[in-house]
């Protein structure tokens, strides 16, 4: 199934993914699509990435063109999964019309397919459809919902984030798609606004706790300054800072289970980093430890000699939150 009208989605990419124990090739896909429903998050800057549709069918080509695109680009059969994003929410029927993921489910039947939503859409009869149409037995689970938790905490996701659900959404939807027959990813973020080094780390150890044992697969996102966002206006005001990556390889060397983590923008002032100089060896430990899980390998990173670690130590330390009014 071959449209067309060829359109190159947003980004599409192959990799590899660490998967059962092991290593698999992936195929990464980011449509473009009819934009995210909430799109207030204060550090997204994917929600400016939307088609201004005039109709359900136009947005339909417009996908449609798209999958064309991947399928005359790649040779399916390479890959074992397939990872599927969106501005927003594949599952939102506003965003993807239900006849492209029928598409979508059709064209990656066998695989293993990643697929982001919001858990207000991750409901038992979309979620049933869309394995049906996916699963031809090769895979014992065909597809995970993902699901951008961010933190545990509802009080860090409303103030630090205003990602507008709660934790009581989330878990509804992981039983959703449990009882689906599909399992879910946890994207949490590491370091939104407002909190400090040390607060930041304290969440995501609470959050790893809060997802034991309940997810199939947690990811660890260190945040990133990405423009036009809230987020940018507070950095440029040097009022925020990326988390360290000290920071990021303690999480990983603590966490009770595999977490996988892709420092994007490491190194670089806008993303995680430390001083510049242990910058990249540790930017490409991390994406190493992501596929390989090796423990001893984030202890060695963490045991690297850096003049920059006293600094990071005296800030877990030392750095207070904001002390401002609550009033004018």
């Amino acid at each position: 199934m071959i449209s067309e009208n060829l359109k190159k989605p947003l980004a599409c990419w192959r990799g590899k993914e660490r998967y059962n124990g092991g290593t698999v090739e992936c195929l990464t896909i980011i449509f473009e699509s009819g934009g995210c429903s909430w799109a207030r998050c204060r550090m997204c800057s994917y929600r400016h990435e939307r088609y201004q549709a005039q109709s359900c069918d136009e947005l339909a080509r417009h996908l449609h063109a798209q999958l064309g695109w991947v399928l005359s680009q790649f040779a399916l059969d390479e890959f074992s999964m397939i990872k599927i994003f969106t501005s927003g929410s594949f599952f939102d029927p506003q965003e993807v019309p239900p006849v492209f993921r029928s598409e979508v489910a059709q064209a990656f039947r066998g695989k293993i397919v990643i697929a982001e939503s919001r858990p207000e859409y991750i409901v038992p009869d979309t979620v049933e459809g869309f394995v049906a149409d996916l699963d031809n037995g090769t895979h014992a689970t065909p597809l995970y919902c993902a699901i951008g938790l961010e933190t545990t905490s509802d009080q860090i996701r409303e103030k630090c984030i205003n990602k507008g659900f709660t934790y009581v959404d989330f878990n509804r939807a992981v039983a959703a798609a449990h009882g689906a027959g599909a399992g879910v990813k946890a994207y949490l973020l590491f370091k939104p606004l407002f909190l400090t080094e040390s607060e930041a780390i304290a969440d995501m150890r609470l959050s790893f706790d809060g997802l034991a044992g309940h997810v199939e697969m947690v990811s660890m996102n260190p945040c990133t300054v990405q423009k036009r966002t809230e987020l940018e206006v507070y950095w440029r005001q040097g009022a925020y800072r990326p988390p360290y990556l000290w920071s990021v390889l303690a999480l990983l060397k603590d966490a009770p289970f595999e977490v996988t983590c892709d420092p994007l923008g490491g190194g670089k002032k806008r993303g995680p980093h430390n001083c510049g100089t242990c910058d990249y060896e540790i930017t490409r430990g991390i994406r190493d430890y992501s596929l390989t899980a090796d423990r001893d390998l984030i202890g060695a990173l963490l045991d690297t000699d850096c003049p920059c670690k006293s600094e990071w130590e005296y800030v877990l330390a030392r750095e207070q939150p904001y002390c401002m009014p609550l009033t004018r």
